[in-house]
């Protein structure tokens, strides 16, 4: 299978998960380009147009959100289809924001393998929806704002509960809680951090309007 499209681009930051998402679309005969972030992907999508974007949410220096944002308020890549992949950004509210700033799927992972072939098969041969009306700045902040609000509590509350876990348990069975409470303070310190940035923008223009 030969995408004659163009290349398709993943935006992902964790080595594993990138390693084998190219390795899963390389073998079907794609051609694939790799960014670690939304800042890498916009200076990648300079140079090549991408027949489909396949994306993380929750990312450094840019995530998925502010991606789709910037892409779907410039004329040259407001058409692109944008796949969503997240293990964090998966409950109903956070669908719908994703698909009401402009995503075109949104796939949960772990990935299923099939499914997600399936997908970019069909956003390659079939005509692509229309994308919504790029929103307004403001309204795109304030929206983001509320999901990442919502991330910090839950991620706060993993944490809680792994460090409960650890205190508790023998320890021989502690190394994978560890791990888990790592993972989720990496997290929360991401969302804390993109968080701090949308509460500047939005202090900013309040003050300048």
């Amino acid at each position: 299978m030969n995408n004659t499209a163009g290349p398709l681009l993943i935006v992902e930051d964790v080595p594993n998960i990138l390693d084998f998402l190219e390795m899963t679309l390389k073998f079907k005969g794609y051609d694939v380009m790799k960014a670690r972030n939304g800042q890498e992907a916009l200076g990648v999508i300079q140079k090549k147009r991408p027949a489909i974007i396949i994306t993380d949410i929750l990312m450094p220096k840019m995530d998925g959100f502010s991606l789709v944002y910037h892409l779907r308020t410039d004329s040259a890549t407001r058409d692109i289809p944008v796949v969503f992949l997240s293990a964090t950004y998966i409950a109903p509210e956070d669908k719908a924001f994703a698909m009401h700033i402009g995503a075109t799927r949104f796939m949960e992972k772990p990935i299923d393998t099939e499914e997600f072939l399936l997908t970019v098969a069909e956003l390659l041969t079939q005509e692509p929806p229309p994308s919504p009306p790029p929103i307004q700045e403001r309204e795109f902040f304030e929206g983001y704002r509320k999901q990442l609000e919502m991330k910090l509590k839950q991620k706060s509350a993993q944490i809680a509960r792994a460090e409960r876990l650890i205190e508790t348990l023998p320890i021989e069975q502690k190394p994978g809680f560890v791990t888990l409470r790592q993972q989720s303070l990496d997290d929360r310190d991401e969302i804390q951090a993109e968080l701090d940035h949308i509460k500047e923008f939005l202090e900013k223009n309040n003050s300048s309007t």
